[in-house]
């Protein structure tokens, strides 16, 4: 079948995105990708099989609400005139897998769903309740109200409706699309990606590891101020964070008033296969999330990574955590709490047996949690939704 996803995020830096792209690619399927570009990527090119269209370029500094949702609605003109100008020249797509945030983007494939082709929209995260913890908007405003009517709009129009985890499909099916139309599927690691190749580290150093997005729910300061506190007891340790996001400069400048230059190391993002040989050789992951909202509720994938190469990794005791994970498997704190979590810190960084203990829980419970094991669940729906219909020659 000839697929499309489209998706306002860096494409070689997204493991949902690329995970259901490259599988398809891979079985036999014809996959385009309409993402963003970031300075001196080419416009188009094809990785792994996969057709990438670099259609807008984006800087990841948006601290204004307004800024952000110039540049989101950009991106969906850009590609619904992508997908209006494929579809009306013959090149029709039988399935258009569209990612959200945010939810209405699904419209830029109006074209494609009134010429026959099927659509999903991919909630990688609650709209509603993403944008109330970055911009710190209440829920009883009318901006929520007005992103859950647009989220109900965007199930509507889509065929079928994916989740990031359990507790989120239950609350789309409660406002937005009832049972039966919303299926879960996890950020489960690619394998073919994030897959043991050998430590490349051997400097006598204790690394701590952080791969993601630099926003308020994911609680950096909160680890750096734990970090500072265990600092002296343990000099062989660093902490090392990859990503990029609008507290870059907040944290920047938190690093300097606590005199962490040359421990505390604040990294660019790197493309998927470059970080996962980096988080191999650290020698301890940590997801510092914040309980409040959203980031109570939305599922890291750093925490199935962590695990899948082989790294212990200290975790939040927040709503969505304890849903899926145990102390058998990783180690909680209290969320929010800085000491707490400096407590944790200096455990594992101490307690080599324990760090072993959790690996190997981890890596038993893993087989369960990775790409190769659940991708039929994609492979079943896209399949039955595209079978429903007329399929492209």
């Amino acid at each position: 079948m000839r697929v499309c996803m489209v998706a306002y995020t860096f494409y070689e830096e997204d493991n949902r995105v690329r995970r259901y792209a490259e599988a398809l690619a891979k079985r036999g399927d014809q996959v385009d990708a309409v993402a963003l570009r970031k300075g001196g990527q080419p416009k188009e090119e094809i990785l792994n099989g996969v057709h990438i269209y670099r259609i807008q370029s984006r800087v990841v500094n948006e601290k204004s609400k307004f800024t952000y949702l110039g540049r989101i609605l950009s991106f969906l003109i850009r590609s619904m005139l992508f997908l209006t100008r494929k579809q009306l020249s013959g090149q029709r797509y039988d399935l258009v897998h569209v990612h959200s945030v945010p939810d209405f983007e699904v419209f830029s494939a109006i074209v494609p769903k009134l010429m026959g082709s099927k659509i999903i929209l991919d909630i990688h995260d609650l709209l509603p309740e993403f944008y109330t913890s970055k911009f710190k908007t209440p829920k009883d405003s009318f901006t929520f109200s007005a992103l859950v009517a647009t989220e109900r709009m965007s199930a509507a129009f889509s065929d079928h409706v994916i989740a990031a985890n359990h507790v989120w499909e239950k609350r789309i099916e409660d406002r937005s699309v009832g049972q039966g139309k919303c299926t879960t599927v996890l950020n489960f690691p690619d394998t073919d990606i994030f897959r043991k190749r050998g430590r490349q580290r051997d400097d006598g150093k204790f690394v701590i590891i952080y791969p993601g997005t630099l926003n308020y729910h994911q609680g950096l300061d909160i680890a750096i101020r734990a970090f500072a506190m265990i600092e002296a007891q343990a000099p062989e340790a660093e902490f090392h964070i990859y990503g990029e996001g609008d507290q870059a400069d907040m944290l920047k400048s938190l690093i300097d008033e606590l005199g962490l230059q040359g421990k505390v190391f604040l990294n660019s993002r790197l493309p998927l296969d470059d970080i996962a040989g980096v988080i191999e050789s650290a020698d301890l992951g940590v997801v510092p999330k914040r309980k409040d909202g959203f980031g109570n509720e939305a599922f890291s994938t750093k925490i199935l990574e962590f695990m899948t190469l082989g790294v212990p990794v200290i975790v939040p005791d927040t709503l969505i955590d304890q849903y899926y994970f145990n102390d058998s498997v990783a180690c909680f704190f209290r969320a929010n709490d800085e000491k707490s979590l400096a407590d944790a810190l200096l455990r594992l960084i101490k307690n080599r047996d324990l760090r072993q203990k959790l690996v190997a829980n981890a890596s038993e419970f893993v087989r369960k949690y990775n790409w190769d094991s659940n991708k039929h669940t994609y492979f079943e729906l896209v399949d039955s939704l595209v079978s429903s219909s007329d399929r492209h020659p």
